[in-house]
């Protein structure tokens, strides 16, 4: 890297808000003049945009993408006892959540190609739980890993077969599409995160939770406001604070604007990047049928070691990467207890030698050249 030249940002918020900032500025401001920073109308109407965009019936603003997973598993009463079955490679929230509630998580392989969650494995786990009689298999979470679909087709049918409740972790996956329908009614309950790193994303946490369903959705805004009933002082259920902000929800309202643009924009970055990189490293493999929302562009390198060599030289050229993710839930010190002990091999290779580059709306076609240069050496 030149000394005139500056890092490529590996998320750059700046020059968003550089891009957006009129329409940001009068979204925001509107909520200082009216001052209802707690489910103020810019969270009803950012409701209503998010389920026309996915052609859901409902939508539920929440505080984060967590808070959303617990209050759909809350609503189900998935607790103690219970087996709650969900892919080994992937965040620690969707993990995170069942042990919160009392339930046990149990880890399912991915596949190597599009790393989303196996359901040949899955069987094979659901099976094996149910002949081990310790826990109740009840719920299957499918996660759109890094923008692209999980194999919700296969899941919806394993789901219908086991009894099981489906729930879509779509955090990192808002604006992708599969058959060519938005994701977002793939499953009973869809939750969205808007952390700022998402396609999607606030400038400070945020979620939501799609359904069809309108008698989970009325469960799910009683849940996220403190189980209330029909005023605000009658406690129907133990619920848990987990509002929107009004600040947050104009935010997303302001990105909205912008969203299918900067969809395109990450389309754009992915296609270079598979043009420029396929000779030199494995680039993702697409999901059939889809979309991604690009919020990852994962590539695989041969080992640890020559892993370790790219990010060394990637920086060295001023150009960022990031490790998603360098252990596998089930190696995650805080799960390693609620493992049975089941070999999960594909997961274990992924966290090896995985290895993320920058992919964001403002990156420029300068910047997408330098980081291909940077790769290939």
């Amino acid at each position: 890297m030149s000394a005139a030249e500056k890092p490529v940002a590996f998320l750059d918020l700046a020059a968003q808000q550089k891009r957006l900032g009129p329409v940001l500025k009068q979204r925001v401001d509107a909520v200082f003049e009216h001052c209802r920073f707690v489910m103020g109308p810019e969270v009803a109407e950012l409701e209503q945009r998010l389920a026309e965009w996915c052609g859901a019936a409902e939508c539920v603003g929440v505080s984060s993408g967590t808070d959303a997973l617990q209050i759909v598993m809350m609503a189900e009463n998935i607790g103690r006892g219970d087996a709650v079955f969900l892919p080994a490679f992937t965040y620690t929230a969707t993990a995170e959540v069942p042990l919160v509630l009392g339930a046990t998580p149990v880890f399912v392989d991915v596949d190597p190609d599009t790393f989303q969650i196996d359901p040949v494995h899955l069987r094979a786990r659901i099976k094996a739980v149910r002949q081990a009689g310790r826990l109740t298999p009840r719920a299957i979470v499918g996660v759109d890993l890094f923008g692209q679909p999980a194999p919700w087709a296969e899941l919806r049918s394993i789901a219908e077969e086991e009894g099981l409740f489906l729930l879509s972790d779509c955090a990192q996956a808002f604006g992708a599409a599969l058959n060519g329908r938005p994701l977002g009614r793939e499953a009973v309950a869809t939750t969205l995160s808007f952390f700022p790193s998402k396609p999607l994303g606030g400038y400070g946490d945020g979620g939501a939770i799609l359904t069809d369903d309108p008698e989970r959705a009325e469960l799910y805004r009683s849940l996220r406001t403190h189980g209330e009933g029909k005023t605000r002082y009658q406690v129907m259920r133990t619920g848990m604070n987990g509002r929107l902000d009004t600040i947050q929800a104009a935010v997303l309202l302001a990105k909205l604007d912008f969203f299918k643009e900067d969809l395109a924009r990450r389309e754009h970055v992915a296609r270079a990047y598979d043009a420029g990189l396929k000779e030199h490293v494995q680039v993702p493999v697409r999901v059939a049928d889809s979309a991604s929302a690009w919020a990852v562009y994962a590539v695989l390198l041969k080992n640890q070691a020559e892993r370790e060599a790219m990010q060394a030289r990637l920086s060295a050229k001023g150009v960022p990467s990031a490790i998603y993710y360098p252990l596998p839930l089930h190696r995650q010190p805080a799960y390693q207890n609620h493992h049975d002990g089941e070999a999960l091999p594909v997961s274990d290779d992924l966290a090896t030698r995985i290895l993320a580059l920058p992919v964001h709306p403002d990156l420029t076609d300068a910047e997408v050249a330098r980081v291909i240069a940077a790769v290939r050496g």
